[in-house]
This record gives structure tokens, sequence and C-alpha cells, in this order.
């Protein structure tokens, strides 16, 4: 009999008030005996057919196309879907433009049989613009970006109109607010890599503990993880998620692939004045405010309703460590084209940010793995060319849906009778792990495929000895007349890199390279200071309970987990701040913290303090002998865990590449609903 503690589980589409924030205190000093310990641990199980890691475009369309085979074959499967915001859509952030072509298949009818649809604004039309520091210059618009057919929507919305379907149309099991926290593996080696090396495969997901104080001892609340053993995992956390990051390192995943780049995107929603509203508009922006070394660029699209979704997207390939993020998007709206556009009685309803995916076709790893396999921008699907990757994420959801069916449900009996040929056959394949091959196979031989083969020159082209105008002048010449019929393919990466460190962060340069960058003042409301835009997020995390931003290299990271799990003594609070360690391990927790904080501030200028878009990380003032403990040159450093919106771009960026991102209590975190 499962024991299922977790109340949430009554109905997985239960929304919770959030926690208030309270001032930090100092607890009393408690047992040793009260300090989380995993061996001791019982855990509630359930066993699914499927488990799948997010609820986002990718997730759903593989629940949905899941039980679409059901209903198809006659095979019952039981789907569930793990999500880690309080609510389906929380966490979602896209500009976004859908290209509805996987919908399309998955979904035919969806126009009429589900007329409540936010689909609503159709894109009219589209242009380019080159921002100077006062003018507005048109530009020739590529046919990749063409809008014709596309829908202006709150990819927030769009996700949450499609779990509505998949639950109650095809009895899919979503649970909001479980959050992911570690793969489970099997006890042995019982399955090959994709290389063919011996190892053990996923055989399911833990969900984070509940309950557990900042030094990793019990609260009387305390509650386990639950495991939910799986026969197929499909991984959808959306980019540089935290458990595809240990599948991608653990099984050689980008072996023979190209390090994923990414960029960082910030975006807000205004309701503007009627007299500025262009419904359906479509615009990109180049140029301003970003200076000639950085790419990226901008976006304005007219969504229905009187609403507009602006934003910027900055590739974290970026050079100078000063940067700020959120200080150049806010200063590419006092440019005169968003002033106007911002003006009369305009008003900002909110602010995000998350990184994305622009690797393209050459940083697509391995897709599968035993037990499971990655899909959506877990993956990394973007076409950077077209800004879009929403219905390539759906595709492969789908894709990945049809190999996982047949590989757990596919066969009748009577077809699985004609081919085991002995009982000592269909014995010897009883408990193997499933392969997902066929679902890697059949994407590459997808529209999916395609739609990135034509543009993967696009984005490395801005990495060349030609700098950001060969990548533009290169740029031009393949959207308009080469469209990717070349036999050359562009890298970003040089051979012998090691594919597991972050690319982005390798290309920081030191501050002693750079200037800091004076930024322009603040002007309320057309732009504003970080915290009061990070308050528009509704991000929230219980104070007390453990960080889940570790200061640790993520292989080490996971040695621990494998350390703890094999039930002997790992450091489960590893990376977490000297506070939570047990004795035995403090010593090496503040090496650690040391050692980041000298590299981080001495060469790089503290520079997760300009880059984060949440304002989590400060490398302040160190008193009464805090800097010779724990940090370095009268400095430490400080992680606001409490403002974390789950971009991922410490993740990316950190020089150090120190920065493991954990998921935090479940249902932490942002509550966008027009992102």
């Amino acid at each position: 009999m499962l024991r299922f503690t977790r109340r949430r589980i009554l109905h997985p589409r239960t929304l919770r008030t959030p926690t208030p924030r309270r001032l930090h205190v100092s607890h009393p000093l408690q047992e040793e005996s009260d300090y989380f310990d995993p061996a001791e641990i019982e855990r509630a199980e359930d066993e699914v057919d499927v488990c799948i890691v997010g609820a986002g475009p990718a997730g759903l369309s593989a629940a949905i196309r899941l039980k679409q085979l059901e209903r198809e074959k006659g095979n019952e499967i039981r789907v569930v879907v793990l999500e880690k915001g309080s609510e389906v859509g929380a966490h979602i952030v896209s500009g976004a433009v859908i290209e509805p072509r996987a919908l399309n298949e998955l979904l035919p009818s969806w126009q009429t049989a589900h007329p409540n649809h936010p689909l609503t604004q159709p894109a009219t039309h589209s242009k380019m613009i080159y921002l100077t520091k006062s003018l507005s210059i048109p530009m020739p618009h590529p046919p990749q970006m063409d809008n014709t057919g596309n829908y202006i929507v709150s990819l927030s919305q769009f996700t949450r109109w499609l779990a509505g379907i998949a639950e109650e149309e095809y009895g899919v099991e979503i649970y909001p607010g479980f959050a992911g926290a570690q793969l489970l593996y099997s006890k042995e080696e019982d399955s090959v890599d994709p290389w063919g090396t011996p190892t053990r495969s996923v055989q399911g997901v833990v969900t984070n503990e509940v309950g557990l104080t900042r030094t990793f001892r019990k609260k009387a609340s305390f509650e386990p993880g639950m495991a939910f053993r799986s026969k197929v995992t499909l991984l959808a956390e959306g980019a540089h998620g935290s458990l595809s990051k240990q599948a991608i390192s653990r099984y050689k995943l980008r072996k023979e692939a190209q390090p994923q780049t990414y960029g960082i995107g910030l975006k807000e929603v205004w309701r503007v004045d009627p007299e500025q509203y262009r419904p359906g508009e479509v615009v990109h922006t180049m140029g301003k405010p970003l200076d000639w070394q950085t790419y990226g660029g901008g976006w304005v699209y007219h969504m229905d309703d009187g609403l507009v979704s602006l934003g910027l997207v900055i590739g974290l390939d970026y050079k100078n460590p000063y940067l700020s993020p959120y200080r150049e998007f806010q200063s590419m709206k006092h440019h005169p084209y968003f002033r106007t556009l911002l003006s009369g009685s305009s008003t900002r309803l909110s602010y995000a940010a998350r990184v994305l995916n622009e690797g393209g076709l050459q940083a697509i790893p391995k897709l599968h793995f035993p037990g499971g396999a990655l899909i959506g921008c877990s993956a990394g699907f973007v076409n950077i060319a077209k800004i879009k990757g929403t219905h390539n994420a759906m595709k492969s959801g789908m894709l990945a849906a049809e190999a996982a069916y047949e590989a757990v449900a596919g066969r009748t009996d009577a077809e699985a009778t004609e081919e085991s040929t002995s009982a000592s056959e269909a014995q010897a394949t009883e408990g193997r792990a499933v392969d997902m091959k066929s679902y890697d196979t059949n994407l590459r031989k997808s529209w999916i495929w395609d739609d990135l083969y034509e543009v993967r020159n696009l984005r490395p082209s801005f990495d060349t000895a030609l700098g950001i105008w060969g990548g533009v002048a290169y740029s031009g010449v393949d959207t308009l007349f080469l469209k990717g019929r070349v036999p050359w393919t562009f890298k970003h990466s040089v051979e012998g890199e090691d594919t597991l460190t972050s690319y982005d962060s390798s290309h920081t340069d030191s501050s002693r390279q750079h200037k800091p960058i004076e930024y322009p003042a603040f002007e309320p409301p057309l732009s504003t200071d970080l915290m009061t835009s990070v308050a528009l997020t509704g991000t929230n995390h219980a104070e007390d309970q453990p960080v889940h931003l570790r200061v640790v290299k993520t292989k080490n990271f996971m040695d621990q987990l494998d350390v703890t799990e094999a039930g002997k003594e790992g450091n489960v609070a590893v990376g977490a701040g000297s506070a939570a360690q047990p004795s035995a391990f403090e010593k090496d927790e503040l090496k650690c913290r040391r050692e980041h904080v000298k590299r981080n501030v001495e060469d790089y200028a503290g520079l997760l303090g300009h880059a984060c878009p949440a304002g989590v990380y400060e490398y302040v003032e160190a008193q009464d002998g805090e800097g010779e403990k724990e940090g370095w040159g009268g400095k430490k450093l400080v992680i606001n865990s409490q403002n974390c919106i789950h971009c991922k771009l410490c993740d990316v960026k950190v020089p150090s590449q120190d920065i493991t991102w954990t998921v935090p209590e479940g249902g932490g975190g942002p509550k966008y609903t027009l992102t």
C-alpha cells in the first residue's frame, strides 16, 4: 500500500495563497538528530507509465499525444506531469508569436472545438527597425521572420489553456507545486548509454522535500519528497533545466554536439494608450541600446485587448562583465520610439526574465538516454532566425510521446507473443530500461530538423572573425538568397573545448579590459529600479528553506547526490552555505565560497551583481572577520534567493561555473499570468 502524505495532491490544479515574507531571524541551534538525512527517509512512491517534468508546451503536447494514442490503440497508459510552479503557466515566459503548425497537428479542430482558446490576435504585419541614438531606421525583413498565419499570445495563458484540455478532455494528471528535484536511477547497471557504455537507467523522478529549514533541519511540517517511478521519463523543463543538465552530463549527451549557447530575454507587458495601439503589429529591433560587440535585439508585439509585449534579448556570450541586462532593457525604453509607444495613459502590468536557447542545430544533443528523453527547450529547438521555438517544442513532445507509447504499451498481447520466440527471451527483456532511440531518429527526419537546418549558420556567423557587422552581412545573404543551401556549417566553439562547461561564461572578459558602464537614471514610470520590477513578478519563496542556488560545481553536486543516494555519508547540503553544513564538511564549504568570491570579484567585478535580473546576488562588504572566513578582499557573497525568478542566468553566465541552480520547494518562484 502506497502512502500519499502530500495534501496538495487532492486536486492537481489547486492554487495556494503565497506565504507572506517574514523578516529573517536566527533560530535556536537544533539537535543533530533533526538534521535531514536522505538515507533515513521513507518516501511515498507512485508508479506511472510516463512521468513528464514540466508543464510547458512540450510537456503538455507529449501528455496529450500519449492519451490520444491510448484512445486510438486501446492500451491504457498513465501519464503524470509534474510542474514546479504554483499553477501551470506561472513560470512560463516568452515573446510570444506562435507558429500554429504543431498545434494544428495535435488538435486539428482547436479553433472550433475549443472556442475559449487564447489565440485571439493574428499577426497582421511585421517589420524590422534599426535604432540609433535618436532614429528608427527601417531595415529589410528576412523572409524567415514572416508572420503570416501566426498568432500573438501570452505563452503563460496558452499553456494554461493547453493544460485544461489535457486534464479535462484527456485525463492527464497534472500536479502543480511538485518540483522534480533529482532523477531516480536503477540500483545496478541495467542499460547502456547512447555510446554503448554500461550505465544505470533513469527510473523516474524524486520531488523536493518540503519543510526543511535553511540549515537543513526538519520542521514540524516536514514532508519528504515523493518518488514517481516511471517506465519513461520525459524532461520538459525549458532552457537549462536542472534535471536536464544532470542527464546531459551523466550520459554525455553532448559528446558529438556543440555546447549550447543562450540569450537572456527580459520582458514587460504594458496596456498602452489607445492612440499607440496597433493590434497584430510585430516589430523587431536591432542597434541601441546594445553596442556593436554585443549580440541581441528587441521586440514589440501588439497583443489582443490593448496590450503590448516588449522586450530585449541579449546573447549571454557578451564580453563586458559590467553589463547589466536589466539596465540595458530599461535604457532601451528611453529611445524616442519607445517613449512614444509608452506615452499617454500607458501602464506597465508585468515584468519577467528567462534564458533561451540560441545554439540551434549544432547544439542539439543526443535526445535519448536509458529510460527517458529530452524534449522542448530542454534539448534546444529554438529557431533563432524566426525568434520562435514553441512550434518545435510541441512537435518534439509529440514525437517523444509516440516513441514512448510504442515502448510502453504499443504492442498488443498477440504481437508481444509473436515477437517473443521463447519464455527465456521474454524473461531476458523484462525489467530492461526503455530505449527512446526511435524518438531521436524520427525527430532528425521531421520538419523540426528542416526548420533548424536552413538557419543553422545565422547565429554562429556573429561569432566569426568578421564580428557583429560580418554576422549581419552574412545573415542577410543567407536568409535572402542561400537559405542554408551551403556545404559548410559554422561552429561556435573550438575543437577540444569542454562541452559540459558553459560556452557563454568562457567568453566573458576580465573586468580589467573594460570600464564600468554609466547607465542613464531611471525615469518612472517609463523605467524603474530593479526591485520595483521584481515586485511585478509576484515571486515568492519561503524564507526559511534551504538555499536553492548552490555555490558548487554541478559535477560535485551530482557526486554528492550519488553518495547520499547510495546510503553513504555524503553532503546533501553541499553549496548551501556554511550554516547548513555538518561539521565534517564546513571547511570545504568555506573554501568554495572564498574561491568563488576571489575569482568573481578580482577578475570579473562581481558579474552576477550586475547580470542577475532579479537582484539575487550581492558582493558586499564583509564584517567582523567574515571576509577571512567565507569571503575575499573584504567582500563576501550574499544570495537573496527569495528574489529568484528562475531565469537560470547565474548557472549559465558565472565565469567560475560554480553556481548550480536547484529547485526550491514546489510552488515557489514567480507567478506569471500575462507573460
